[in-house]
């Protein structure tokens, strides 16, 4: 099919490129040039594994394209996918103005009957809306429908969890909405589970609902191991063995980050919110997550006299491995603390450091490697559970650091292995 893609940001960039190895044409629109020549040469404008092998194997096939001119892109596609962002607002509701935009410019331009995909993460009954915005404003006599098809990627294996998807929900008001897009993703070869539009933006909030809920959890039960003197790894051994439970999401830590959780939370209980209904599970998710990511800050602050003028080395940044993203992430929460406290912070991250710079150019010192921030350091805060940071040996902080005192937010090492090789290790609800 002859298929158009709105925005090319993670959701839209990555449905794009996998939909044209699929067999597809695509055309990925967007409004910055220097964007669009860097994806025309082969390169990705985001950081996520495999996505620059796909884009120029589906541009050298002539499968994949990218253009500025939505009027021409849009015109005679089959299908016009919508993955622009929904960001969270002050409130807590979705911003829907980049979505709006889109829509205008669609109705706008579309010469033949097509299907509006709608991928971003959206309020329940926004396709509705976008459906009779699109009437409202079409300028030729075509048949404009709406369907919802939410994205359940993960930042870091987004084109596996694209191309290998567990199922894909597709939410439509008529069969032949539904035959397009089961057309569509035919090649896929995955389980498709077809509902109506409404519960197909459900199912995405309550999707990342409930992992965000697992995380807060298995959170709030670190902090009270360590009140009783358990150990969150024996409990969590204990827990994943029942098939109700599994072991997915139950790794203590500083807190869930990145674009959809905090967002799809914050959304999802602000929607409750303006129809009267209070989400108790959910506002307890968002509300253990906002403290937790300060747990490593405190125990700092428990264990030590001052931060003044002590080096502190901060591994990761990003709020997940694999990606170059720093929204939600605990440094961004951390850092300027360490900062105000009057700490000399020392960061490494393998793929963060060009945005976090822009947020800090001079203030934080940015350094090339593990060993290089770690050297003569005071202290050591991990962040991000980066594998040339996890495969750290404990003896390296050792020997490397003056005072071989960290603080682990990712449990990443035995406290038992750290504390044999003179390590002063502080870590969540161990």
């Amino acid at each position: 099919m002859n298929i158009a893609i709105a925005g090319t940001g993670y959701v839209g960039l990555v449905s794009g490129v996998c939909l044209a190895e699929k067999g597809h044409h695509v055309t990925c629109v967007d409004i910055d040039e220097a964007k669009l020549e860097l994806m025309r040469q082969g390169h990705s404008p985001i950081y996520e594994n495999d996505l620059e092998e796909l884009m120029r194997n589906n541009n050298a096939a002539g499968r994949l394209h990218y253009t500025s001119d939505y009027r021409s892109a849009y015109a005679h596609a089959d299908a016009i996918f919508i993955g622009v962002g929904t960001p969270e607002m002050a409130d807590g509701s979705a911003n829907l103005s980049y979505l709006s935009d889109v829509c205008r410019q669609i109705a706008e331009s579309v010469e033949q009957d097509c299907l509006v995909v709608i991928k971003s993460t959206v309020p329940v009954g926004t396709n509705d809306k976008v459906e009779r915005f699109l009437h409202d404003f079409q300028k030729h006599p075509v048949k404009i429908e709406v369907a919802s098809n939410p994205e359940f990627l993960a930042q870091g294996t987004a084109v596996h969890d694209t191309l290998k998807a567990a199922r894909i929900v597709i939410g439509t008001e008529s069969a032949e909405a539904e035959a397009v897009l089961r057309e569509i993703y035919e090649p896929f070869g995955l389980p498709i589970v077809s509902v109506s539009r409404r519960s197909a933006e459900m199912i995405k909030y309550a999707s990342n609902g409930f992992l965000a809920l697992k995380i807060s959890y298995i959170n709030d039960i670190a902090n009270l191991c360590e009140l009783v003197g358990a150990s969150i790894d024996d409990v969590v051994e204990g827990m994943k063995y029942d098939s109700r439970i599994g072991e997915k999401f139950l790794h203590a830590g500083i807190g869930y980050g990145g674009s959809c959780f905090p967002k799809d939370t914050s959304a999802l209980f602000s929607l409750a919110n303006s129809l009267h209904y209070e989400l108790k599970t959910v506002d307890a998710a968002i509300q253990i997550n906002r403290k937790q990511k300060l747990r490593l800050f405190q125990k700092a602050r428990e264990r030590l006299l001052t931060l003044q003028g002590l080096k502190v080395a901060v591994l990761g940044l990003t709020f997940k491995p694999g990606t170059d993203d720093l929204r939600e992430a605990p440094s961004l929460v951390n850092i300027p603390l360490l900062l105000e406290a009057g700490a000399d912070v020392y960061a490494y991250d393998p793929a963060g450091i060009p945005h976090f710079r822009k947020k800090y150019p001079s203030e934080v010192t940015y350094c090339a490697s593990v060993k290089e921030a770690l050297t003569d350091a005071d202290a050591c805060f991990i962040f991000t559970e980066w594998p040339e940071i996890a495969s750290l040996e404990p003896g390296m902080f050792k020997s490397w650091m003056k005072n071989a005192l960290v603080f682990d937010g990712r449990n990443i090492w035995k406290p038992e292995k750290m504390a044999e090789s003179g390590v002063e290790y502080y870590s969540i609800g161990r």
